[in-house]
């Protein structure tokens, strides 16, 4: 793969403003979810519902995010000079990283038999959100070296240790991926796109190509009559370009906005594609519905147009009119992502382990809780702050 020397290469502070605000408004959900008595529109949409919330584009938006920031990664190593076997190295290992970190999140929350385990689930689950810290941390150079390696190979030698201190509901010891939580979902459609993404060389036709064998094969997967419906591996394959398809988006619309040397006034490239997914969404709504939960090539290609569009935003304020300062608030979110993540579930089962009862029940309901969900939210960035500040960053 070679060097794409039109490619921007300085850091464009409107994607870390979009990751940075989207991770916000993932806390904040995350947290309003056990809230009682809020409206719908705050919450995810039911499977069969045909319609989409804001909620229903966190997810979605983090995908996309995800693509946007793959030319960039891949031009970096190039750019240093690492050898394809380097960069392949790295890629396989963040892609395993998130896949194994949501395997054992899915399964610290259910399928587990808590009569037969040795610990109880709510220490198995704090142990099992809390180890990715060490195991993942960005250590200072000037970190001693022991201490580092005491970390990390005991973080994974207590993971190894809970996947046979888990006890399946069936009876059967060891996890299974009941499925793969959202950062394994994340993990598998980075590496599906990434594999393409370096085989075509990162060429812009052959990410358009890309995208639509994505959109195709999530349509024939949704059709229960078809022959390859019934076939596990093309549903397994199938089902993580589902997510594929918004990387793809976001890499497509990246390349669309800098891999050129001049950037136009107006990139109606761009502007035309948002209107390409808003209407492939459209045209395939009435076969298939909205759902984020079936995960239908609507939900995709209109989370991808409002993306696209937020995206479009952000760059003509933060680029081109140089209105950054507003984007602090949500930086420490951006440079910390999976840390801010992980910490909740961290909170959360430690509370149940030690039967804390830290927030009132009065702020788990209705107006109060949408409140307590935006506090704890913000909360949480400025917890970021400080971790940033101490060199508490994971890095896979």
């Amino acid at each position: 793969m070679k060097i794409k020397e039109n490619l921007y290469n300085q850091r464009i502070i409107s994607i870390d403003a979009l990751r940075g605000i989207t991770i916000f408004v993932m806390i904040f959900v995350n947290e309003l979810a056990s809230v009682k008595n809020v409206p719908q529109w705050m919450k995810h949409m039911p499977a069969d519902a045909d319609a989409m919330t804001f909620v229903d584009l966190v997810f979605p938006a983090f995908l996309f995010i995800v693509g946007m920031s793959i030319p960039f990664a891949f031009n970096a190593r190039l750019v240093k000079g690492d050898s394809s076997k380097t960069i392949w190295t790295h890629t396989l290992k963040r892609a395993l990283a998130l896949i194994i970190i949501g395997v054992f999140m899915v399964n610290a929350s259910d399928g587990y038999d808590a009569a037969k385990m040795i610990i109880t689930p709510a220490f198995w689950g704090l142990l099992a959100f809390t180890m990715p810290i060490p195991i993942w941390n960005k250590y200072d150079k000037n970190f001693p070296l022991w201490l580092k390696n005491t970390l990390q190979y005991g973080g994974i030698a207590v993971l190894v240790t809970l996947y046979f201190l888990y006890v399946q509901n069936t009876g059967a010891i060891g996890m299974t991926p009941q499925w793969w939580g959202i950062l394994g979902l994340i993990g598998w459609a980075y590496l599906l796109t990434v594999v393409y993404y370096w085989l075509v060389s990162g060429k812009l036709g052959a990410m358009i190509l890309f995208l639509i064998v994505c959109v195709v094969a999530n349509s024939i997967n949704l059709i229960p009559e078809s022959a390859l419906h019934q076939n596990s591996w093309f549903n397994f394959i199938a089902g993580h370009l589902t997510h594929a398809s918004l990387v793809a988006a976001g890499v497509v619309i990246s390349l669309l906005f800098f891999d050129r040397k001049v950037a136009p006034k107006v990139n109606w490239a761009v502007i035309g594609f948002a209107v390409l997914f808003f209407v492939t969404g459209y045209l395939l709504r009435p076969y298939f519905g909205i759902s984020k939960i079936k995960g239908t090539p609507s939900w995709t290609m209109f989370s991808a147009t409002i993306c696209t569009v937020l995206f479009y935003f952000l760059y003509w304020l933060m680029e081109i009119k140089k209105q950054t300062k507003w984007s602090n608030f949500f930086m420490p979110a951006a440079a910390n992502p999976l840390l801010i993540y992980i910490l909740p579930g961290v909170i959360y089962y430690f509370s149940k382990a030690f039967n804390l009862h830290i927030i009132p029940d009065y702020f788990r309901e209705g107006l109060p809780g949408i409140i307590w969900s935006l506090v704890f939210s913000t909360i949480m960035l400025l917890v970021m702050k400080i971790c940033n500040r101490y060199k508490i960053q994971l890095h896979l």
